[in-house]
């Protein structure tokens, strides 16, 4: 069944690990891109598998989501065009109902990290505090996209 949502969230890069990260909980993701205009990613996360349409803008985005079998991830996976994207994402509580998404990388991107807050309202997002192990807000970069760290890579540091 094809989900509609808009995703509101803000994106940090990262400014040191948090103490209890070994604690939280954390999967793998493997994801690749068959367009980034509009954006279409086909994931994998642990057993899990989706194809995610996103539209346009930068802190809230328009996102379909359609769950996927094995067989047809694999068929997809197949359509990815350029690099493709492994992480581990650990989710941390950071309070009341929200938690931080803080994604690892692997493979070419090794060494990179950034964390996203996803929000049910724009004014939550606005309203948000990050706490001291967040570093830079990279939100409105859209260099930082997963769709760009794929097709670019890491940012060089301005």
């Amino acid at each position: 069944m094809k989900k509609e949502i808009y995703e509101i969230e803000r994106k940090f890069l990262v400014k040191k690990l948090p103490e209890n990260i070994s604690e939280c909980p954390h999967y793998d993701i493997k994801q690749g891109y068959i367009a980034t205009d509009p954006t279409i990613r086909v994931r994998q996360a642990d057993d899990s598998y989706v194809l995610t349409v996103k539209g346009g803008g930068i802190m809230k985005k328009l996102e379909y989501e359609l769950p996927l079998s094995a067989e047809q991830f694999e068929g997809l996976w197949k359509k990815v065009e350029g690099n493709t994207i492994e992480k581990t994402r650990y989710v941390i509580p950071l309070g009341g109902e929200l938690n931080a998404e803080l994604d690892i990388y692997k493979g070419f991107l090794e060494g990179f990290m950034n964390v996203e807050v996803e929000f049910l309202s724009t004014k939550d997002a606005i309203m948000f505090e990050p706490p001291d192990w967040f570093g830079q807000e990279v939100t409105q970069n859209p260099e930082y996209s997963n769709s760009s760290l794929a097709k670019f890579g890491i940012p060089a540091k301005k």
